[in-house]
């Protein structure tokens, strides 16, 4: 994720390589050309006018997170609750902080606020720098799927620590990354993980990048959070 922040965009894994290590997940792709999320094995881009198409197993990524989607608790959502309250929720049912949890909320929503990266041009800037003009919509009476994970403090700068969701309608036809949202009813799943492998790109850009800015949090609250 550091490298990210950093201006790292372009990756060595392909698409079809990262759906090999699962069938859940988020993440970007090369040169920040919108947002990802994989459910049921399939890899949808969410672009910066907020629709979502399928994407190719061609394309790489700089950053993306996959698991095999196992959910083993599972809780209905607290109605009428927002993105920072639910998060707490999460947090308070799940049996530890210390692991990762891939998190998926299927349901429907009185309004989802996401925001999409635009795709960038070389030399890049860095991200925080590249989220200042990205697009931002609101979906509102929306039924879809928030699919994301659950990152423990100590994996900061690795992952995105706290819950990092993405949204896509159950059309798969809209989608992004999401900001805030209003639950109506929804099912919480969560699949715990104790196991992780980690792949760093063996590129010049990465080899020389700032991988623990002094002011990580606040990069991380810019392009992540942005409220």
């Amino acid at each position: 994720m550091t490298a990210l922040l950093d201006g790292i965009y372009d990756g060595e894994m392909s698409i079809g390589e990262l759906l090999e290590k699962g069938d859940f997940g988020i993440g970007t792709f090369d040169a920040l050309d919108g947002e990802m999320i994989i459910l049921d094995g399939t890899c949808y881009q969410l672009l910066s006018d907020g629709t979502a198409r399928e994407a190719s197993t061609e394309l790489h990524t700089p950053f993306a997170v996959a698991t095999k989607f196992v959910p083993h608790i599972t809780y209905k959502a607290p109605h009428n609750m927002e993105r920072k309250a639910l998060s707490a929720f999460i947090d308070e049912v799940e049996p530890s902080a210390n692991y990762m949890y891939a998190v998926r909320i299927t349901g429907t929503f009185s309004s989802v606020k996401v925001r999409t990266v635009t795709k960038q041009e070389k030399p890049y800037p860095p991200m925080t720098d590249a989220v200042s003009d990205d697009a931002e919509h609101t979906f509102t009476n929306v039924a879809g799927t928030l699919g994301g994970f659950r990152t423990p403090v100590f994996e900061k700068g690795v992952n995105v620590p706290g819950c990092h969701m993405h949204f896509i309608d159950a059309d798969f036809s809209r989608g992004g990354h999401v900001l805030d949202y209003v639950v109506d009813t929804a099912t919480i799943e969560l699949c715990p993980g104790t196991d992780l492998e980690l792949r760093l790109p063996m590129t010049r850009e990465f080899s020389r990048a700032n991988l623990w800015p002094e002011d990580l949090d606040e990069q991380l609250h810019t392009t992540e959070v942005k409220d």
